[in-house]
């Protein structure tokens, strides 16, 4: 058992959070990260464990196309900043893991400026992958190189160079000697070569007990990545695609059999292969504003801290904030926020207090990290499992329907249970339990013991009242910028964006008429703004899909699972990916 077996992550992008400015002036530290100090102690109190940050150190622009891997960024303050913030977070017992941009650098990195000045002879040439001096780019360098994403601001290093592989394993001894660091979150992972995480894995074995990589991967077999000689974990888009429009289609089944897959995907071990689940991040739009019934923001976050996996929240969705992806920005999804605002959430945001509660009721239920999953119901609407540890059995209902619903289930052996959401008390009669689980809702049920035990579970009833937030993120201050190729590519964009929003408009629902709080108007309007590329999007995606296809009839039969695993992948870079891959 180590310390992110039992983690719930709190994650921060902190140049959106403190407001940095979008272009690096590359001057005199702006000290913005201790800022961020008074927000550990909120972190905290919602039953956070753990923070994921970054990308921290210094760059140009979002952060992406680092300058400097061993120089917090100007625009938040200095190397000192940091290790203070983390040992402060230390002092709380909370975890931290930094971003690590492995797989490109930025132009203004130190090589690649050698490279531009020495040409052919630079001793630094080889860092990178295909720099052909035949060629040139858009900045007109006299030579060309392979980028990621098709942006020439993000220089593809070359991570079969041993040279390379050195400098990356020894920025890791940096981090964790400077900074005191307990781990890194590895960007775009997807696209990482696997000798080069080989390396990674070994120097993590090295540095700290427990040492945690997570690597961000979209699509395909986790298990590729998640095992002994590589990551710890990756995120689970998977799942993340599955609650949201599991919620919106009012499908459980989606959401259940993506849960069983994985589960077989790490040979139905729940300690073994913990996926990093989320329901947003700085990559996607806010899970707010994607529910088409608000109300839904419950049974998707229970879910969320209850399936087998690691939950994790992005900042301000707490609060019930809201953040829709634009056509070449990312800002609302990455706002600055002042905690100030926030200061009564607890008590008076109902969002708030239902995160604080899965916080406090995944800390006390050791099933809810280390157990087992077990299917007891799956309909449409409603859905129950349990999980078991140790003799703990742990039983969680949620119901995407606009009436309550009735539910007899298996509990465990012991004569009640309590709901860690409701408060309210159930017998077990005959090896079973009946309960109610409210529209639009759910609930954790906790065995009770005897009622002096110290593992007595705290309970105190929550109930979400949508009414609660009508606040925007159009309304909260977003970072300032003035640098227009910046601003391009500053989403940093992971490849499933464009389409997840295409595919969240096309399987819309009419909101419940019961959300009062929801503006119609606002909703017909975005929807005329995403119809306009709708089309356009949905045919490059169905291209790359028939190419890919005709690819593999090229190379031998194509069984039905094939084919399926082609057309369930509606990411756009990883379909490109793939495509590389047969060269």
């Amino acid at each position: 058992m180590a310390w992110y077996d039992e983690a719930i992550f709190y994650h921060i992008y902190p140049l959106g959070l403190t407001g940095a400015p979008k272009e690096n002036a590359y001057g005199k530290p702006e000290h913005r990260l201790n800022t961020l100090l008074p927000w550990i102690d909120h972190i905290k109190s919602i039953g956070c464990n753990a923070i994921y940050i970054g990308p921290l150190f210094e760059s140009v622009g979002h952060g992406y196309e680092t300058t400097d891997y061993k120089k917090l960024d100007s625009r938040l303050g200095d190397n000192e900043d940091l290790k203070n913030f983390v040992a402060e977070c230390h002092k709380k017992e909370i975890k931290v893991i930094f971003d690590g941009v492995f797989n490109h650098t930025g132009r203004d990195f130190f090589a690649f400026k050698d490279i531009k000045e020495k040409r052919e002879s630079s001793s630094y040439r080889d860092w990178y992958c295909n720099v052909n001096f035949g060629g040139n780019n858009e900045y007109n360098d006299g030579f060309c190189y392979e980028n990621w994403g098709g942006y020439n601001l993000l220089v593809k290093l070359n991570q079969r160079n041993p040279a390379v592989k050195d400098y990356i394993c020894d920025v890791i001894r940096f981090w964790v000697s400077e900074f005191d660091v307990d781990g890194i979150r590895l960007d775009a992972a997807d696209v990482l070569d696997f000798d080069f995480m080989k390396a990674l894995r070994h120097v993590a074995n090295e540095v700290k007990p427990d040492f945690w990589l997570m690597g961000e991967v979209i699509h395909g077999d986790y298990s590729r990545w998640v095992n002994e000689g590589t990551l710890h974990s990756v995120t689970n888009y998977q799942l993340h695609k599955a609650l949201y429009s599991g919620h919106n289609d009012h499908n459980f089944f989606e959401i259940a059999h993506t849960v069983k897959r994985l589960y077989d995907m790490g040979n139905n071990n729940p300690n073994g292969f913990k996926l990093y689940n989320f329901v947003d991040n700085h990559d996607v739009e806010r899970i707010y504003t994607k529910l088409n019934n608000k109300a839904h923001f419950m049974p998707v976050h229970i879910l969320m801290y209850t399936l087998p996996g690691i939950p994790s929240l992005y900042y301000g969705s707490e609060f019930g904030i809201e953040g829709r992806k634009e056509r070449f920005s990312d800002d609302s999804l990455r706002p600055a926020l002042n905690l100030e605002d926030y200061k009564n959430a607890l008590t008076d945001n109902s969002f708030t207090a239902l995160i604080a509660a899965l916080g406090r009721t995944r800390q006390q239920s050791k099933a809810l990290s280390y157990g087992d999953y077990k299917e007891l119901k799956l309909m449409n609407r409603q859905y129950a499992f349990s999980r078991n540890f140790e003799g703990e059995s742990v039983v969680i209902t949620v119901n995407n329907d606009d009436s309550d619903f009735t539910m007899t289930l298996p509990a465990g052996n012991v004569a009640e249970y309590i709901g860690a959401l409701s408060g309210q008390k159930v017998r077990v009669e005959n090896g079973n339990i009946c309960v109610n689980v409210k529209a639009n809702s759910g609930d954790i049920w906790l065995p009770i013991t005897d009622s002096t035990c110290e593992k007595q579970p705290t309970i105190t009833p929550v109930e979400l009242h949508v009414e609660d937030t009508t606040k925007s993120v159009s309304s909260v201050k977003a970072a300032p910028h003035n640098n227009t190729e910046v601003q391009k590519i500053s989403e940093k964009a992971t490849p499933q964006d464009n389409t997840e929003v295409q595919k969240t408009s096309e399987t819309a629902t009419t909101p419940v008429a019961a959300e009062k709080t929801v503006s119609v108007s606002a909703a017909n309007t975005d929807k005329k703004f995403s119809d306009t590329s709708e089309d356009f999007e949905k045919g490059k995606i169905a291209g790359l899909q028939e190419a890919i296809l005709a690819i593999m009839e090229k190379n031998g039969p194509v069984t039905d699972q094939m084919r399926k695993d082609v057309t369930d992948n509606v990411y756009h870079d990883s379909l490109i990916n793939w495509i590389k891959s047969f060269r």
